[in-house]
């Protein structure tokens, strides 16, 4: 199995250096790591030739962005990961036992790891728990949880729903049509920043009433212009 690690950022300057470091195991023994920019006007684009590691440029919007990212990869599983998450170390043998172990079609395969949330708030310990059951309750990945799918199942979902949010959701949907999803206990790390920003109390209302209003059938482009 190759993993390819496909990165979406638009003005990650602050976090691709830290980023890329972290990654420097996993491509030493030959995983692809892609970072898929939307334009950014920070210098983040310098920093990723800079380190070596494969620059797509793409328009703007994380699901096109990363649907790039497919497209120039040649690895056998797709790994979508933000620029402010970070993976467990051993995140490459989890995924390949996780297949063997489940004893699955590797072409449908596909899953997530556990999230935890780095931040000082106690809620956002609260927060990740919840996020971690929802998903294995529903069989729906969000991106904070680094999802990876195999080439042929990604490609059979048609890839990222090209829309401004909930894209991870959709795909999840259309994925479940496959096989349910590998639920992997160990945990990535991702950044508390938006919950700290806005409140966390705030960001956890909004993200409730968002994801209610996409079940109801709002579009979402109504949706973003809500979140922003």
């Amino acid at each position: 199995m190759r993993l390819s690690v496909i990165i979406p950022v638009l003005n990650e300057a602050g976090e691709l250096p830290g980023l890329l470091e972290h990654l420097v195991p996993l491509y030493a023994i030959g995983a692809e790591v892609i970072v898929a920019d939307g334009g950014s006007e920070d210098g983040s684009q310098q920093l990723v030739s800079g380190a070596g590691v494969r620059l797509v440029c793409a328009g703007r919007g994380r699901a096109r962005q990363m649907n790039a990212g497919a497209t120039a990869a040649s690895g056998d599983v797709l790994l979508f990961l933000h620029a402010d998450t970070r993976l467990p170390p051993s995140a490459e043998q989890a995924i390949e036992a996780a297949t063997r172990r489940n004893g699955r079609r590797p072409e449908n395969m596909w899953g997530r790891f556990d999230v935890r949330i780095q931040g000082s708030h106690f809620m956002l310990r609260v927060i990740a728990a919840l996020m971690n059951w929802r998903s294995r309750l529903t069989g729906i990945a969000t991106g904070d949880q680094a999802m990876f799918v195999a080439r042929p199942a990604f490609d059979a979902a048609g890839g990222f729903p090209e829309q401004p949010l909930m894209e991870d959701i959709e795909l999840s949907k259309r994925l479940l049509a496959l096989s349910r999803p590998v639920c992997l206990l160990e945990r990535v790390t991702t950044s508390g920043r938006r919950w700290e920003t806005r409140g966390v109390w705030e960001t956890i209302w909004l993200m409730w009433r968002l994801r209610w209003l996409y079940w109801r059938g709002v579009p979402a482009s109504e949706l973003a212009r809500l979140y922003r």
